[in-house]
């Protein structure tokens, strides 16, 4: 008799709340949260899982594709969402007349080995009033440089895939790309990797051919390779700034800095500067309270 009116009450409750048809969880989730989203005991999801073959805590964190084929167990649709979409954020609108120009973001990518770190260095050692925020390391760094003719922001990151994360999150924070490109090595798989980023993020390119100090130098082979994946030089008739500079060597770091000013100067980059700050999360790491 206890069971049955055990079983009776579980089942008033299922009914007054029942499983969602879609539930809004973002790129990972703890299984107590994701529980709490389905109307379900935490415990009904780590027999679930279980029987899937994964092991797992309540406060465990599970990623969004585990989540949405867990959910579908259950007969309930999984949507992502960003932490600003979650967050509801309300953005204000902006009157022309307040508009004011602003510096670029710059962030700069190339293939390993052919002399992003070294070329950030030769332009952070050649602004000797730079303010630095986070500096070049193994992780998202970003400094600005000030200059006669005004400021440039750089960020430095280690890969292309953060990149990428946020040009997919809606994250615009990049204005240019500044593809590095050794001279006496040419274009590379991790070349043609950020050509294709900054493309689909709509981001003009300036390619910095590095090394040109080196004997086996061949600038005009790194040209050719270019044009064929669509960055015709502005020397050859096209639209894409190419300077020639030796990072190493500290030399063209100058007409860089100017080329980049120069191509900001036609975005006509404008912001306001009266209003509620807003920010974009570069990068992120949580770590376990122990």
């Amino acid at each position: 008799m206890g069971d049955k009116l055990h079983q009776g009450k579980k089942r008033l409750v299922q009914a007054a709340n029942p499983v969602p048809k879609s539930i809004d969880i973002m790129e990972v989730v703890s299984v107590s949260e994701l529980a709490r989203k389905m109307n379900l005991k935490a415990s009904d999801l780590i027999a679930k899982l279980m029987s899937m073959g994964q092991m797992v805590t309540i406060n465990q964190q599970i990623d969004s594709e585990t989540a949405a084929i867990l959910a579908a167990e259950f007969g309930a649709d999984v949507n992502i969402v960003s932490l600003y979409d979650e967050t509801l954020i309300e953005t204000e609108a902006d009157d022309a007349d307040s508009m004011t120009p602003r510096p670029p973001v710059v962030t700069v990518m190339g293939h390993v080995d052919h002399g992003k770190t070294k070329l950030l260095d030769a332009i952070r050692s050649a602004d000797v009033v730079s303010g630095e925020f986070g500096g070049i390391t193994q992780h998202i760094g970003a400094y600005m440089v000030e200059t006669p003719n005004g400021s440039i922001t750089f960020l430095d990151t280690p890969g292309h895939e953060a990149f990428t994360r946020m040009r997919s999150r809606g994250a615009q924070v990049t204005d240019i790309v500044v593809l590095v490109v050794a001279a006496d090595d040419g274009v590379m798989p991790q070349t043609i990797e950020a050509i294709n980023h900054a493309k689909e993020a709509d981001v003009p390119i300036i390619v910095a051919i590095n090394k040109i100090d080196k004997p086996e130098a061949n600038p005009d082979k790194v040209r050719s390779q270019l044009s064929e994946l669509g960055l015709q030089p502005e020397e050859w008739g096209g639209q894409t700034m190419f300077v020639e500079l030796s990072a190493l060597k500290k030399e063209g770091i100058a007409d860089l800095i100017e080329a980049i000013l120069l191509q900001a100067e036609i975005l006509d980059l404008r912001v306001n500067y009266n209003r509620s700050a807003e920010g974009k999360i570069l990068e992120s790491r949580t770590t376990d309270g122990a």
